[in-house]
């Protein structure tokens, strides 16, 4: 057979197959409003499970941003059986530095007062504290000691740990929590008692101590990467009227100032069953599942007040936002659009203009980094979140080229995009992509159990079936369409960062000297993202896949591969010398 004509037919036969495997999703609904979804699969006698609570940074105020992410800690600091060795003086204890907090929360008003007024600079030094704060602080002190003396540190982990249980983790988003194990099949009544305990019967200890690991989080991940504080000053620009404006981990100055009523509050109003989905994807049947899921998680009282939804709505950009910074960084340039939130019928066709965009097979690298020469590196990307949405481009300037030039070869491209329909075969190319991607996800419970958390958390876990063949019927009329709607100036933020003089230029590490062109802007922002991660177990485990992979491939490659797993190595010993 010809060739030309054997290509297209497999990739429809491939993209049929592919969205015809749809996730087997079977949703329930407990009697105080617990929504649960239940995915069957036997393929391995284990189970992924946890559960989205519907709040995020897009849920917060100002004076309590980053209080969702706060959570996300808090909810692995135990119960009353679970992290202490005397439940009833450790709750008392808790009491007493409540009492003690909110002595010095009066001091850190008056210290917050002689800023305003110029008397001090900085409320958080040793030199602006008021006598009565010290004396508070030192009585805050003893309690905390005596609580540390109570506590049983990370028995959450231990007992699932001891149980088979891996791969225990969180995560906040502007919109969402969730929460997230593996557990032996045979196991999935520990796991409802777990998570059921947790959400009944939390106990906030160490609050305020949890409150400043937070804070150095922060610390590390903005303030001490070479573009983090910039990053976040430009989101602040980007949004003009939505509470996507502040970043998921808070600003500076709110983190220290949350009050454990607040986080009491902010627990009552959005970790209540009506507000939370409960996800199993694995090795079960469905009704056994449902019948120990309602027996644990029944015991939840129904919550009185509804969570409010978001109602401030972005309002619509009447002129271009330039941001112009000297970071530590090669230049480059960042260009967001504002588009659609999740959902949007808009969405699915700036999907497909993604793809047609990005990786080293789409137009921007092929136009400006091997075309034009005037990149290094490029990317795109649409991100649909609850209530709003962005679409992202941008590029690192080639040595003697300047971020602006880079600027305007991607308006370029996206004018090619405006004033030319895509080819069929590169759109058909671009749906084969997306095809694959959606196959490949189907391939174990935590893939599945992932899709349908998210899509779930943003709004509707059909989206996890819907959003394929959605995408498959996306036109070139549909891709022209949305680059003229969306990709004009008056829409745009666009961020520019040069080089702060004096730096003098990353090349200058030794290491860098062999890597292609194309590889050190890809080198560059790993290490960059290495400075903001304090947590060396997960940096061992990603040590040991590098190690295990290499030796094999492009030697060009394993160059590259060689040089990352260096910088990690060099992270853990730092990490570990503290």
């Amino acid at each position: 057979m010809n060739r030309s004509l054997l290509l297209p037919l497999v990739a429809i036969a491939f993209t049929a197959t592919a969205w015809a495997q749809q996730i087997p999703v079977v949703e329930k609904t407990l009697p105080n409003g617990f929504k649960l979804l239940l995915v069957e699969r036997h393929d391995a006698p284990s189970i992924s499970g946890g559960f989205v609570v519907k709040v995020g940074s897009a849920n917060e105020r100002p004076g309590i941003t980053g209080i969702a992410h706060l959570f996300e800690h808090m909810m692995f600091k135990g119960t009353p059986t679970l992290g202490t060795k005397d439940a009833k003086r450790d709750l008392e204890l808790i009491a007493e530095q409540e009492r003690v907090r909110s002595g010095m929360r009066d001091e850190e008003a008056k210290m917050r007062a002689a800023l305003r007024r110029g008397l001090v600079d900085d409320i958080t030094s040793p030199e602006s504290k008021t006598d009565r704060y010290k004396e508070l602080e030192g009585e805050f002190k003893k309690l905390v000691d005596e609580q540390r003396g109570l506590l049983v540190k990370n028995e959450f982990d231990r007992v699932y740990t001891t149980a088979g249980a891996s791969g225990m983790n969180a995560f906040t988003s502007d919109d969402m929590t969730g929460y997230f194990i593996n557990v032996p099949a045979n196991k999935l009544e520990l796991w409802c008692w777990m998570e059921s305990e947790r959400l009944l019967r939390p106990v906030f200890r160490e609050f305020y101590s949890e409150r400043d690991v937070v804070f150095e989080e922060r610390r590390m991940r903005v303030e001490s990467t070479p573009t983090g504080k910039f990053q976040e000053q430009f989101n602040a620009m980007l949004w003009d009227s939505h509470p996507y404006h502040w970043m998921t981990i808070g600003w500076a100055s709110d983190i220290p100032a949350i009050t454990k009523q607040q986080a009491d509050d902010f627990y009552a109003l959005y970790y209540q069953p009506q507000n939370i989905t409960l996800i199993l994807v694995g090795d079960f049947k469905p009704d056994d599942a449902e019948a120990m899921v309602t027996k644990y998680f029944g015991r939840i009282p129904k919550g009185i007040q509804p969570p409010p939804e978001v109602t401030t709505q972005e309002i619509p950009s009447l002129g271009e936002k330039r941001y112009y910074a000297e970071a530590e960084t090669n230049p480059q340039v960042d260009i967001y659009w504002k588009t659609v939130p999740f959902g949007h019928r808009d969405g699915y066709a700036l999907d497909v203009l993604q793809q047609v965009l990005s990786t080293r097979t789409g137009r921007l690298y092929k136009g400006l980094v091997l075309g034009k020469e005037v990149a290094t590196d490029t990317y795109a990307q649409q991100d649909s979140k609850k209530w709003a949405g962005t679409f992202n481009i941008g590029g690192e300037a080639r040595d003697g080229k300047t971020p602006e030039d880079v600027e305007q070869a991607i308006y370029g491209e996206l004018e090619r995009l405006k004033g030319e329909l895509v080819p069929a075969e590169e759109l058909q190319k671009v749906k084969n992509q997306f095809a694959a991607a959606e196959y490949r996800k189907l391939s174990a419970n935590f893939p599945i159990f992932m899709q349908v958390l998210y899509s779930e958390g943003l709004g509707d876990w059909r989206e996890v079936n819907e959003n394929g063949p959605k995408l498959q019927a996306v036109t070139a009329e549909d891709i022209q369409r949305v680059a003229k709607k969306y990709f004009v100036r008056e829409n745009r933020t666009v961020g520019i960062y040069t080089r702060k003089p004096g730096t003098g230029a990353k090349d200058e590490d030794p290491d860098f000297a062999g890597l292609s062109a194309e590889q050190k802007p890809v080198v560059r922002r790993i290490v960059d993202s290495l400075k903001g991660e304090t947590d060396v177990a997960k940096l061992k485990q990603a040590l040991e896949q590098m190690q295990a992979q290499a030796g094999g491939g492009d030697p060009k490659r394993q160059q590259m591969q060689k040089l990352i797993a260096k910088k990690v190595a060099a992270r853990i010993a730092e990490l570990e010398k503290k």
